[in-house]
């Protein structure tokens, strides 16, 4: 978590039980919150820490976001995985790859891609409900799934042998930008199986 800067001037009286008294300062404590987390915060959870009503945030999260847009700022505000989150605007992400240097991980295979989609539309599901659809063993792709921390245990199905369940993660929904799994896109339909025009491959 991000430290107030010491080179930042700010009143060094302020309690811990802050609540700003206008709808710009609450502007500013949301900025600050927002920068200060590593991941998306709920609306709920601002609503406890500024003491303000979930209409007086909504406000001034939409006034922030309004002033994040202009040309001048380096960040936009994100609503993702449930909650909200500052990023900086994809046009800097070049000169922030830069800066940090980092070591970007592998990408998923195509494998675990498929495996990833069967999850997330299908959930929850076993590995072998998994095995059916895509014909093939998951092991593989499951397990970097797993490392990834895309998809996790969810329990076990209530069937013989009792085999671990799947589900997608929160982190899944940061990945894809997806604010809840009501965002997923619908599965396109299947067009009808036309009969083979004869011989065999």
């Amino acid at each position: 978590m991000r430290q107030p800067s010491r080179g930042c001037k700010g009143n060094r009286d302020v309690e811990q039980t802050f609540i700003p008294e206008t709808l710009e300062r609450l502007m500013a404590a949301l900025e600050a919150i927002l920068f200060a987390s590593p991941e998306p915060v709920p609306t709920d959870s601002l609503v406890r820490l500024t003491g303000w009503d979930g209409e007086g945030v909504q406000a001034a999260l939409r006034l922030l976001r309004q002033r994040l847009e202009a040309s001048d700022r380096g960040l936009c505000l994100l609503q993702v995985a449930g909650g909200w989150q500052l990023a900086t605007k994809p046009e800097f992400a070049g000169l922030i790859s830069s800066l940090l240097e980092p070591r970007p991980p592998a990408p998923l295979s195509q494998a675990a891609l498929e495996t990833l989609a069967i999850i997330a539309y299908r959930q929850p599901i076993t590995r072998a409900e998994i095995e059916q659809l895509r014909g093939v063993r998951v092991d593989s792709a499951l397990q970097s799934l797993l490392e990834r921390e895309l998809v996790e245990e969810a329990g076990r199905a209530d069937a013989p042998g009792r085999p671990i369940l799947y589900r997608t993660t929160q982190r899944f929904l940061e990945w894809t930008g997806l604010n809840s799994l009501a965002d997923l896109p619908p599965l396109p339909e299947e067009p009808p199986h036309s009969p083979p025009a004869g011989g065999s491959d």
